[in-house]
């Protein structure tokens, strides 16, 4: 058997395959009123054609748990029950074609209140409708304005925005949640020294640096069902002290390591490992599955299930970091834009069974 197409099984839940879709924004939801962070049309179509295509797990997304945590405007929320009502449409059509939905519940910290990246992402004023950021010191992301830095008492509303919107995504049909502690927003912030610098229980050493990341994922893991999963998402490194002429501090991937130990304690069954995002300016070597090691240092030294990220783009590469034990699933990004049918195509070359919906039986075989 394909190890890309054998089923996980996670806590009570299984998961088709090994394909799965990573989170990727959009930028696409509705913005005007009562329906501001609502799912459309779009998100509609965009995900159920991947699951036509055979994803075993869709996760959707970054959606904000709060209005000023949003990336954009245009980004999707979870804090009403209207944004909750245009998810659950899309939960059951996903499971209607057997793919497990999933949803990454974030805040996006210092980097909210921007533009679309087509526009250019560049920060959104409050005169033009953006909004005050919050971050955990005052430091601003690149040139971005100066954010707030939390109190305690905010910090906490947080945590419990992550719950409140954690038990919505379990009413919206949603089967795994996972918990956005990566890409330099809010929860990165907090654990990477470059971005924390309080002098409280949230800041300085180690263990502050992620009580907060640790409050989340508790929080959330006890509003989730026992028999359902949580994962985590992590930037394993800044990609500062990878750069010798870089004299910055930053997370690293020994980091990482400590951090999933005292995840897993709190319930998180699988950690999502992605890299980079806290500053601007990092020299990061992008190339082929450049961050696979850093799953595969994850799952060696801990035994936490991981699932790998990063330009991972053909079939047989997928499946390779399988057989060779560097993830236990692979996440794929912009290859599924260009490629709703991945998994179908990716099948087909590892002759493993394919899932096409009965619709489309007829083309099964057809080369092209």
């Amino acid at each position: 058997m394909s190890a890309l197409f054998e089923p996980m099984t996670l806590r009570e839940l299984t998961i088709p395959n090994r394909v799965w879709m990573a989170p990727m924004c959009m930028y696409s939801a509705a913005t005007e009123g009562p329906e501001t962070g609502v799912a459309t049309d779009f998100h509609f179509t965009h995900l159920t054609s991947r699951a036509a295509g055979g994803t075993g797990l869709i996760l959707v997304e970054a959606t904000a748990v709060a209005p000023e945590g949003r990336i954009s405007a245009m980004d999707l929320g979870l804090w009403n029950e209207r944004q909750q009502e245009a998810l659950a449409r899309i939960t059951a059509a996903l499971k209607g074609y057997g793919t497990v939905p999933g949803i990454q519940l974030a805040h996006a910290g210092r980097k909210a209140s921007t533009r679309s990246p087509w526009v250019g992402g560049q920060a959104v004023p409050e005169h033009e409708g953006g909004w005050r950021t919050v971050a955990p010191s005052g430091e601003p992301f690149g040139d971005h304005p100066d954010p707030d830095a939390l109190t305690v008492e905010q910090i906490g509303e947080i945590v419990q925005a992550f719950a409140d919107a954690a038990k919505r995504a379990l009413a919206a049909g949603f089967q795994v949640v996972e918990v956005h502690g990566a890409h330099g927003y809010l929860i990165h912030e907090f654990l990477s020294p470059q971005s924390n610098h309080r002098t409280d229980a949230y800041g300085g050493s180690f263990e502050n640096r992620i009580r907060f990341a640790l409050e989340v994922a508790a929080a959330v893991r006890a509003v989730w069902p026992q028999d359902l999963p949580v994962f985590f998402r992590t930037s394993a490194t800044d990609w500062l002290t990878e750069n010798a002429e870089d004299e910055r501090e930053g997370w690293t991937g020994e980091d990482t390591v400590r951090l999933a130990k005292e995840l897993w304690a709190v319930g998180i069954d699988l950690l999502d490992v992605s890299t980079g995002g806290l500053v601007p300016d990092a020299r990061i070597p992008a190339a082929p599955g450049f961050q696979v090691p850093f799953a595969e240092q994850v799952r060696q030294a801990t035994g936490l299930p991981v699932a790998a990220v990063g330009l991972i783009t053909e079939a047989a590469q997928a499946e390779q970091i399988l057989t060779d034990g560097r993830a236990d699933a692979v996440l794929l990004g912009r290859e599924l834009l260009r490629n709703p049918y991945f998994a179908q195509y990716a099948a087909r070359e590892l002759a493993a069974e394919r899932r096409w919906p009965s619709q489309y039986a007829g083309a099964i075989g057809i080369r092209g």
